[in-house]
């Protein structure tokens, strides 16, 4: 009986380790709940004087804290830490919320991030300033970017905020078109800049907006949206007279705005607004290249126009998305002055330093390194960085070309048609005709046993 119970006890020790295993494989969230979680908690709580004092993340206490240390307390006086003001547990890592002494700056403790990473053994620290003297370390306890699962519980939305993407920290990369109104995508071929533009589509086809593409390559990536595009230009010269078509309705409506004595389209009542349009540039170097001397004249033309808006049409609520693989001065004149107005930018797996500079030069030069390192087996990952200095890794989820069509049929009934648009709109492909039944030429043949 004795080894019975010792087999059984054996035994249950053996699958308890067999399924945690599993579980850090394929179920980390579980894994880090169950195990990560407590052990990280525990080694953050016992060892983060002395972790903080090494990583050079102390001060020298006050003189009234030194006198009350060494004459009251009959103690050596040590160096002061960050004061812990709360920590919780997530399903992705640990977040300490840090009250900064007197000497320390965020900027300090960001720079000792990843000296706090191999401190306390986990995948990575962000430090996030939440309020003057407060910091926020947000701790992962995994790789959450290797398989992207977007988390079921997200804030509400607003008007033209679309989540995109997962954050390195586990948050959800949210493109919010009011505060950030026009943005650049820079990515080389396969490193996942087409699956970034479905999933920022499928995003903003459930919201009442506007969509217009411009797609160069004859719309062979665009065309599979034509079910909620209100507008689609596939040549140059379309691609010329749509941006037309778009200045003058953005002067339109900043008459309209000035008859109502308001600054911004969101201030109009709700009645008389119109509808807010999101104009997605696929290749935006086939605006720029031309072959012929010929056709400069239009090329000229074109990146002024995208330059007034991107200036100027964030008040009357007309957006820019802008793709490609490169994009620089090289591509002529105005490009330079364009991408000075595209405040977002998004940086995927690129060929070439110089193609990172261009999209996160002016961001931070951390945020160019990190975009260089990217590896190719990891399609989708990508650098999110805006003007403020701040960046972040992020991946978006896989999204097929199939399923992402489907969500445009399902809410095409959303997309606005006005007037001037019209010249642009495409074309529905015709359905076939479902075959009438026919009799058949075949003779039946009597069965003969």
């Amino acid at each position: 009986m004795a080894d019975v119970t010792t087999v059984l006890e054996a035994t249950g020790a053996l699958a308890g380790v067999g399924g945690l295993g599993y579980a850090k494989a394929r179920a980390p969230r579980v894994y880090w709940s169950l195990v990560g979680l407590p052990v990280t908690m525990g080694r953050f709580t016992f060892t983060y004087g002395t972790t903080m004092d090494v990583c050079g993340l102390t001060v020298q206490p006050s003189r009234l804290r030194a006198f009350m240390v060494r004459n009251v307390a009959r103690r050596e006086v040590q160096p002061v830490p960050p004061k812990v003001r709360r920590v919780r547990g997530t399903s992705t890592g640990l977040v300490a919320s840090l009250r900064l002494p007197a000497g320390l700056e965020p900027s300090d403790v960001a720079a000792a991030s990843n000296r706090l990473r191999h401190a306390w053994g986990i995948h990575s620290v962000t430090v996030v300033e939440t309020k003057p003297g407060v910091v926020e370390l947000r701790m992962t306890g995994y790789d959450v970017l290797r398989r992207v699962k977007m988390p079921r519980r997200r804030k509400a939305a607003g008007p033209m905020m679309v989540p995109v993407a997962l954050r390195e920290d586990g948050s959800t990369y949210v493109r919010d078109y009011r505060k950030i109104p026009h943005a650049l995508t820079l990515g080389a071929n396969q490193s996942g800049k087409s699956m970034y533009q479905r999933n920022l589509i499928t995003g903003l086809a459930k919201l009442p907006v506007g969509l217009l593409g411009i797609d160069c390559k004859r719309g062979v990536e665009q065309s599979a949206y034509i079910n909620r595009l209100s507008a689609l230009a596939t040549t140059p010269e379309d691609a010329d007279r749509l941006l037309e078509v778009l200045i003058t309705e953005m002067e339109k409506r900043f008459d309209l705005l000035s008859e109502h004595h308001v600054s911004d389209l969101w201030g109009l009542p709700e009645d008389l607004r119109p509808d807010p349009l999101v104009l997605l540039v696929d290749e935006v170097a086939e605006l720029f290249l031309t072959a012929v001397k010929k056709d400069e004249e239009r090329r000229d033309r074109m990146v002024m126009r995208m330059v007034r808006l991107a200036q100027m049409a964030r008040a009357v609520g007309i957006y820019l998305e802008v793709c490609g693989q490169r994009f620089g001065s090289e591509l002529g004149k105005g490009a330079t002055m364009l991408r000075a107005q595209l405040t977002g930018r998004v940086v995927h797996r690129v060929n070439d330093k110089q193609t990172a500079e261009m999209g996160l030069g002016d961001v931070s030069p951390d945020a160019v390194m990190a975009a260089t390192a990217i590896i190719a087996d990891r399609p989708g990952v990508a650098v999110a960085g805006d003007s403020s200095g701040g960046w972040s890794r992020i991946r978006t989820p896989e999204t097929t070309p199939a399923e992402a069509a489907a969500v445009c049929r399902q809410y095409a009934h959303l997309a606005p048609h006005p007037s001037y648009l019209a010249p642009f709109r495409p074309v529905m492909p015709a359905e076939l005709p479902v075959p009438a039944e026919a009799p058949s030429l075949v003779k039946p043949q009597p069965v003969t046993e």
